[in-house]
């Protein structure tokens, strides 16, 4: 599986997609792929993860925006040094597409900051 980095002001993105076989319908053009994220403070303040914003594409070009408070439920913190990871999925009507997007971050100091969400490959039967 390919894995997708990016780093905005020491705070690194990696995510890694798969596309979900089992739960997918060809036939009903529905098509399910599940991504893994990991989010590292390589910085020397703790920062907090307040909201999310993604822009997913089919391969048809239509464009879906999804904006909301945290990552499945949570706003992690994360002090200099510590990782939080977790998954989650989408539904494209198309076999193929692709996400990108930001986190929105608070450092300590209330600074913000918008950390990159590397756009990554939607492709079924790629794994």
């Amino acid at each position: 599986m390919l894995t997708y980095e990016a780093t905005t002001e020491a705070v690194t993105v990696t995510v890694r997609p798969a596309y979900l076989d089992d739960k997918s319908d060809p036939l009903a053009t529905r098509f399910v792929f599940a991504y893994f994220v990991r989010i590292v403070n390589e910085s020397d303040h703790e920062v907090q993860l307040l909201r999310r914003r993604w822009r997913i594409r089919d391969a048809i070009g239509g464009v879906q925006e999804v904006e909301g408070d945290g990552v499945v439920g949570r706003q992690p913190r994360l002090a200099p040094g510590e990782s939080h990871a977790y998954q989650s999925f989408c539904v494209l009507s198309t076999f193929e597409g692709s996400m990108e997007g930001d986190y929105l971050m608070e450092r300590e100091d209330g600074a913000r900051f918008r950390a990159e969400i590397p756009r990554f490959y939607l492709a079924a039967m790629a794994n």
